[in-house]
């Protein structure tokens, strides 16, 4: 079949290239008689819908000579959430909510995209109080470093590597405890909302993270010993799924595969946000162009997020972020109108309940429609982007000023970089398929939002 073939649940049909079929799911019967209609004698086999190399289900149809991938065509859509969808039906601050459960390995990022969109379209960016920048830096740099450690850990017990995997699983679990202690959620924590973070760091928390990259900066190197010189991983990595520059621009692929090229494309350098141009750090690059580099630039990449964990703490501990607000002191904006909990970590204050309770009639009156209708956003349309542990992440918001998105749309990394898998594989063996998805790090509820 021509490389212009594709696959679909509904037949086929005749077209000037030749044959077409359409991916869809329910579809194998369709498959398995247009390859039995081929001239030639091949296999077609189904890897998927579900498949350990990726985070979430994702389906492959490869077309086989011997062991050696012919063809390769992805299908997506087995995950599909509506995400995007649903947050035309919300305020802007609930989209937080929904849009963090869309990678469900960099919740943060996905929260922060989002909010510097909306922030964009309040006038407001400047405006977001330093401390909860900091912080905002702070809980994305240890979301890199949980998000990679999965990549690592399963990549590493795809190959067979089981030690790799209960380490790397070990130590994000060192990091989602610290999600839980600040966000009070592991994961999909809806922290980072417009016009600041959700609430202060709690008592105990620098000391902890501290600890944290004391530990980390020690398990780094243990992990590394497990991987760098093995020499069953070098031959399942080396020279595996070769992807240059060229094919890296021509498929907008983007993160830890495009610096594997030798590329310096980072947005916290190229395009800063939340401060990251006050920071001192390397992008991590390699030149090896295949899946051992990218495990290298994953590996450098977390060095790099201990040592800006390590001034985030310096500029909250004793630096000018010490003492500040983490929310917009524009009340009509910051929700809830006051970000204090109550003595069981839940809720607002006492103090705060009693005043619009009892006190202020006005203070009631606002609180009720902050909450439940939410605030307005001017017209317009804004993108926001941020570097996510699989590359660019970013937010196209669309308002027709009223109080909720008129359209909310997300390039996600996982999505664009799913292109990169026929380019990856086609003319490898069949083993070398899943080296190949793995070292993408995709993650299918970025993917079918």
């Amino acid at each position: 079949m021509s490389p212009t073939q594709q696959y679909d649940a509904y037949g086929t049909e005749e077209a000037t290239e030749g044959t077409v079929f359409n991916v869809a799911g329910q579809d194998w019967d369709e498959v398995v008689q247009g390859a039995q209609e081929s001239e030639d004698d091949r296999l077609v086999v189904n890897m998927g819908p579900q498949h350990p190399s990726t985070h979430g289900v994702l389906r492959l149809i490869l077309t086989l000579d011997g062991e050696t991938v012919d063809e390769t065509r992805v299908g997506i859509g087995y995950l599909h959430t509506g995400i995007e969808k649903n947050m035309e039906y919300r305020t802007w601050t609930q989209g937080t909510t929904f849009c963090t459960r869309m990678d469900y390995l960099a919740p943060i990022f996905n929260e922060t995209s989002y909010c510097l969109a909306v922030e964009k379209l309040l006038g407001i960016t400047d405006d977001v109080p330093e401390r909860a920048q900091v912080i905002r830096v702070l809980m994305m740099e240890i979301n890199r470093i949980s998000s990679h450690l999965v990549a690592i850990a399963t990549f590493g017990l795809e190959l067979g590597a089981t030690t790799v995997m209960l380490n790397g699983f070990l130590e994000r679990e060192y990091a989602l405890d610290l999600f839980e202690m600040i966000a009070g959620l592991r994961m999909n924590m809806a922290y980072v909302r417009p016009g600041g973070v959700a609430q202060d760091l709690p008592p105990g928390a620098i000391d902890k993270i501290g600890d944290f990259v004391k530990r980390e900066r020690y398990r780094f190197k243990q992990l590394r010993k497990l991987l760098d010189a093995n020499p069953v991983y070098l031959a399942r990595t080396k020279n595996i799924a070769y992807l240059d520059l060229a094919a890296c621009m021509a498929l907008g692929v983007t993160g830890p595969v495009l610096r594997s090229t030798g590329l310096p494309w980072d947005l916290r350098k190229s395009q800063p946000y939340c401060g990251y141009e006050t920071y001192d750090f390397e992008v991590a690059t390699q030149d090896t162009c295949d899946v051992y580099g990218r495990y290298l630039v994953r590996m450098q990449e977390m060095d790099e997020s201990l040592k800006i964990i390590e001034q985030c703490l310096d500029r909250l501990s004793s630096g000018s972020a010490k003492s500040g607000p983490v929310m917009i002191q524009d009340k009509k904006i910051g929700w809830p109108a006051q970000l204090a909990l109550g003595p069981d970590g839940m809720g607002n204050s006492p103090n705060h309940i009693a005043h619009i309770m009892g006190q202020s009639m006005e203070a009631l009156i606002h609180h009720f429609k902050l909450v439940t209708e939410g605030f307005r956003v001017p017209a317009g349309q804004v993108y926001a982007s941020v570097e996510s542990p699989r590359g660019e992440l970013g937010c196209h918001l669309v308002s027709d000023g009223g109080t909720r998105p008129y359209r909310a749309h997300f390039r996600d990394p996982s999505f664009t970089n799913l292109q990169a898998i026929p380019a990856a594989t086609e003319g490898s063996m069949i083993a070398d398929v899943i080296a190949a998805v793995a070292s993408i790090d995709p993650v299918m509820g970025g993917v079918d939002r």
